[in-house]
């Protein structure tokens, strides 16, 4: 730490820190239009000039050295901010009262209003451009961008899509997209940074205009006529006058906008932001302060609501009639689900119900449907929709290291040397998340290894791609790790001192040679090498995994050698390495955490340990089962065998998300008594007895886990819709009818029991997680969390993790002369899983409107393939037709098929084959005939997918083109730069 004078007040500041952020701590006043902290120093404004020893900086630039004396107020740096800002005026008209704009946060506004300026005395110039409208969320008017650059730093340096670029060269400069095409036709991903960022009106979400403001809805011409009207009283008012007008408007509007933080409902990255919205119109998603993701989000995240006020919402609980169903009362419908699972429960036993939690409701909602099946019921079947993706990675975690989480935040991914991702899509499965990786890969030199069946984004940034043969990665891991401790690249201080079992974990390997290795997986011998020397060279190793790992009969096997890896390379324990399986819905991982298993009371507690069950016992007033239930997997089998007469799902298609889907629908067809509750009438609703209508995310309040095992509460935005409940109302309600007396009123009682049952979450309460703040569990009592774990100890007795011995295992499933073809399957950019919200959205639905298959050119040539013909997939399980889109993105003889479809689910194509340990199916091993039909329709992806677009790669803004142009000079006189890193 170190001391400077700002103003003639002494501060604190760290050194190397950011002038301008020390001068912001202290309270300060100083204009800064292009700086945005999360940016960092752009310098293309000039606005935040001050005066250091008599010469003029830049604040934003400037790295604090002990003893500066610095003054923001003095004549030469006033002089200097206000010719700075007179001059972003020239590309810019206030008219600030009728812009949705003018909420209180313009950086234009705000800056006109604290430099005191009052006249415009360099004239407004227009620019030759249009507006572009062409995106379905955001339009860009170029006549009102001030040219700051955040935008084009925050598409480059932060969201690293690189689609955006200024030409400082030109004539009349402006943000360009794909360097000049039209939005729409661009390889924008609709991420919504620029937008975010943007100091003024120039990028605004189309959902604000015509919206925010009391005037905003006039007739364009109306408006025009009006900002001509602010032009023309300005030279003679002032913008004194003008401002205040604005203002007042602009205090209207904060009775009738609402501003609700949220976390978000799709993946399980965590992001957190603010909605705004005036009635049940949702005006925009604003990120900022979010843990995770700051000013980040993806398309789903910032625009991906539309479905919460879709017509299709379900309203009124229906109850079966033969095919049909009758719109019936609440009282109706509860009254019935209770009688029925109290008359099964009496008939066949406890075990004859089985209960399906959702990972995209909250905590709250999976602790409280797991005490029902076991408090109120009697049955330890119970699971969610981990059992399809992420058990095996739990497993792998729970053998070698003891938690079933992240090993640290992605913050400690950002900190790695290199990151090794293994089977997983991440910049369209995870994409915040990836944002993280593609930085520091492009601004900090991290390395990045991707080993996948698809070349997609981060495979092409990958310093080295991987392409194994389709379910090899254990033998590949495996050969790596013999390798480095064959060759004294393991780290033998760190396993001498925290690892058991190393001598049978040397015996496991010797069928993994490093010539096995190329042979199995068709990598060469020398690449396989250079992944071991790169481990071994790097300073923090993490393993990013997801589905192309876990999906495959040796899930949790393949799990287990990632983190085998790890330990023989010492790569626990500190920030930058670890190991980290991407949970692919938002709520994935809580509702593991809270109970929602076969096998384990919340917070991982075994079923059959006699104290944890007294606990619960004591706690609940009940006797509760001490064998294992029925998984997902082994309800269908259940049912098939007749054993299993009754199930409640809520939140789940389970008709489509598990695989075999032929078999899956047969046995739920079969149920006596079937509950599915949900938003809409889902797939899944078809096979049942009582549909119950439940309320999406921004309808209720409680917490959601992320990937990150990082809590975070979500608070309501919206009265459920009419009709609708929150699901843990409903099943409070279903409980209290079969004689619980739960008493529950608010989700933070439910969690106050939680914490109370846990020690996982002991120091959980609502005040710690009040607005955006978060805890990493475990938490202590005390409210000390870990968002790092494995600092002192791993998860075992003895405080040392445990290398897992691992056999040789076979993929099943595998092509043969009928079926020849390989074919995978995973997740899209803009897509959810079936799609039952996304699809719901008009500007998502444009880019992307149905699903396809993935063929390469060389089989599309071998078969006469184009984009848009359809083709018959046939496996051993099923068929189904799709159209087909020609991509270098696949290889050979294998496909990929986006899961992100209803209509045409690629489930009904995979197997019951699963993961020996946790019964996760293996989607990711399926073999099918392709059969070339004579229709050929349009291409399956318009040519308006930013997958056809061109990205503009460059460092940041480049702002020293701007500053080389013959009309610009530095305002004020003797302007030093000092420059940061």
């Amino acid at each position: 730490m170190l001391t400077v004078t700002v103003d003639g007040v002494v501060q604190e500041a760290a050194s190397g820190e950011r002038l301008i952020d020390v001068i912001n701590r202290a309270g300060v006043k100083i204009s800064q239009v292009c700086y945005h902290p999360q940016l960092g120093p752009i310098q293309t404004c000039d606005t935040c000039m001050v005066e250091i020893n008599g010469q003029l900086v830049r604040a934003c630039a400037t790295s604090v050295s002990a003893g500066m004396k610095v003054l923001t107020n003095s004549e030469k740096a006033g002089a200097a901010q206000r010719e700075a800002f007179d001059r972003i005026l020239t590309n810019h008209v206030l008219y600030c009262t009728v812009c949705d704009n003018n909420n209180g946060n313009c950086t234009i506004h705000n800056t006109e209003k604290l430099l005191g300026i009052d006249h415009q005395p360099i004239p407004y110039h227009s620019k030759p451009y249009e507006e572009d409208h062409t995106n379905p969320f955001y339009r860009y008017d170029p006549q009102q961008c001030i040219l700051c650059g955040r935008c084009v730093e925050a598409c480059q340096n932060v969201q690293v899509n690189e689609t955006l670029s200024i030409n400082w060269e030109d004539p009349h400069p402006r943000v360009l997209w794909d360097g000049g095409s039209k939005i729409g036709e661009s390889s924008c991903v609709s991420c919504g940074h620029c937008i975010t960022v943007c100091p003024c009106n120039a990028l605004m979400e189309k959902s604000m205009l015509g919206h925010a403001g009391f005037l905003t809805a006039l007739p364009r011409t109306t408006l025009n006529g009006m900002i001509d009207v602010v032009k023309g009283v300005e030279p003679e008012t002032g913008y004194g006058a003008i401002l205040q007008l604005s203002e007042a408007e602009s205090h209207m509007r904060e009775l009738r906008i609402r501003r609700t933080k949220t976390v978000c409902t799709y993946c399980g990255v965590g992001c957190s932001f603010d909605v705004w919205t005036k009635d049940r119109h949702i005006l925009k998603v604003e990120p900022l302060d979010g843990p995770t993701n700051g000013i980040s989000t993806c398309v789903k995240g910032k625009f991906g609501w539309d479905f919460v006020n879709s017509a299709d919402r379900l309203t009124k609980p229906l109850i079966r009639e033969g095919a049909k169903f009758r719109e019936v009362s609440w009282d109706e419908a509860l009254d019935l689900v209770a009688r029925k699972f109290a008359e099964i429960k009496a008939k066949n036993g406890p075990d004859s119900l089985a209960f399906v939690s959702s990972s995209k409701c909250t905590n709250e909602e999976s602790y409280l449907m797991q005490k029902l099946a076991r408090a109120v019921i009697g049955t330890n079947n119970m699971d969610n929709c981990s059992r399809y993706c992420q058990a095996p990675a739990t497993q792998g975690l729970f053998r070698t290291v003891g938690y079933g989480g992240d090993s640290g935040s992605i913050r400690d991914i950002e900190n790695a040397g290199l990151v090794l991702i293994i089977g997983s899509n991440t910049a369209e499965s995870h994409p915040v998340l990836a944002t993280r990786v593609k930085r520091a890969h492009k601004l900090r030199g991290q390395k990045l290894i991707v080993s996948d069946l698809r070349e997609h984004e981060m495979a092409k940034r990958a310093d080295l791609f991987l392409h194994p043969v389709p379910g090899t990665d254990i033998v590949w891991l495996s050969a790596v790790s013999r390798y480095l401790l064959e060759n004294g690249m393991a780290n033998t201080e760190f396993l001498d001192q925290w690892v058991n079992g190393l001598e049978e974990y040397k015996k496991s390997l010797a069928p993994f040679t490093m010539k096995f290795a190329a042979r199995t997986c068709g990598i060469s011998e020398d690449s396989l090498k250079k992944v071991a020397h790169m481990i071994a060279e790097a300073n923090g190793v993490c393993v990013l995994w997801a589905m192309g790992v876990t999906q495959h009969s040796m899930g949790s096997d393949t799990s287990t050698a990632i983190s085998n890896l790890l330990l023989i390379t010492g790569n626990y324990m500190k920030t930058g390495t670890g190991a980290y399986p991407l949970r692919g819905h938002n709520n994935v991982q809580g509702a593991s955490d809270h109970g929602a298993m076969p096998n384990f009371l919340p917070g991982y507690q075994s079923v059959d340990d006699p104290e944890v069950r007294s606990r619960f016992e004591a706690a609940w007033n009940v006797r509760l089962p001490s064998t294992k239930g029925l998984d997902n997997h082994e309800m269908v089998e259940a049912i098939q065998e007749g054993k299993l007469k009754s199930m409640y799902v809520f939140g789940e298609e389970m008709s489509l998300v598990d695989s075999n889907a032929n078999f899956v629908g047969d046995g739920l067809s079969k149920l006596d008594f079937f509950v599915v509750q949900d938003i809409f009438f889902s797939h899944t609703c078809q096979f049942a007895d009582v549909v119950l209508p439940a309320s999406p995310s921004l309808e209720k309040e409680g917490t959601f886990t992320s990937t990150e095992r990082r809590v975070q509460r979500l608070y309501q935005v919206f009265e459920p819709l009419e009709g609708s409940r929150p699901d843990w109302q409903i099943i409070r309600d279903i409980a209290n009818r079969l004689g619980a007396r739960w008493e529950y009123q608010h989700p933070s009682e439910i969690y106050r029991e939680i914490a109370s049952l846990t020690p996982l979450f002991a120091g959980v309460t609502y005040k710690r997680l009040e607005g955006f703040k978060s805890l990493q569990w475990p938490v202590a009592a005390d409210g000390t969390d870990q968002p790092l774990l494995y600092t002192k100890h791993f998860a075992f007795p003895d405080g040392k993790a445990r290398l897992f011995p691992l056999p040789l295992m076979e993929p099943t499933d595998q092509p043969n002369a009928e079926f020849d073809l390989h074919l995978n399957n995973g997740r899209l950019l803009e897509h959810f899983h079936e799609g039952n919200m996304t699809y719901r959205n008009e500007g998502i639905r444009e880019k992307t409107p149905d699903t396809f298959v993935e063929v390469s050119p060389e089989l599309a040539r071998e078969r006469g393939i184009q984009s848009g013909t359809w083709v018959q997939l046939t496996s051993r399980y099923g068929q189904l037709r799709v159209r087909a889109l020609v991509t270098d993105r696949v290889q050979g003889k294998e496909l990929y098929m986006p899961m992100n479809s209803a209509e045409i689910p690629v489930n009904l194509l995979t197997s019951s084959h699963t993961d020996v340990a946790t019964h996760t199916p293996a989607y990711k091993e399926a073999s099918v005939h392709l059969r070339v039909l004579p229709e050929v329709g349009e291409s399956p992806l318009p040519r308006i997918n930013h997958r056809f677009g061109h990205p503009t790669p460059q460092h940041g803004v480049e702002v020293e083109r701007k500053w080389k142009r013959p009309d610009y000079h530095f305002p004020g006189n003797g302007l030093v730069q000092i420059e940061t890193n």
